[in-house]
């Protein structure tokens, strides 16, 4: 897979994993965090445009760290 199809896919994840947390009752820094992802999110995307494919990836993986903080305290990744 080249560098911009798994950055492409990464996006499409990230979109479908937001969407049950958007719908959470979350606390204040918890809104932080869901915001901050979302803005690193929104780097991935400009990174990409400019064809700065390193730097969209490493945005992308770290919207998903973030993401994937709040869906582990609220229960919406399937640990087993």
């Amino acid at each position: 897979m080249q560098p911009k199809e798994r950055i492409d896919k990464d996006l499409r994840i990230f979109e479908e994993n937001i969407e049950p947390v958007e719908k959470l009752d979350l606390t204040q820094k918890e809104v932080l965090v869901k915001d901050m992802a979302k803005r690193y999110y929104e780097d991935t995307k400009y990174y990409l445009k400019i064809d700065d494919e390193l730097t969209s990836f490493a945005c992308i993986a770290y919207a998903h760290g973030l993401l994937d903080s709040l869906r582990i305290m609220y229960n919406l990744i399937d640990d087993s």
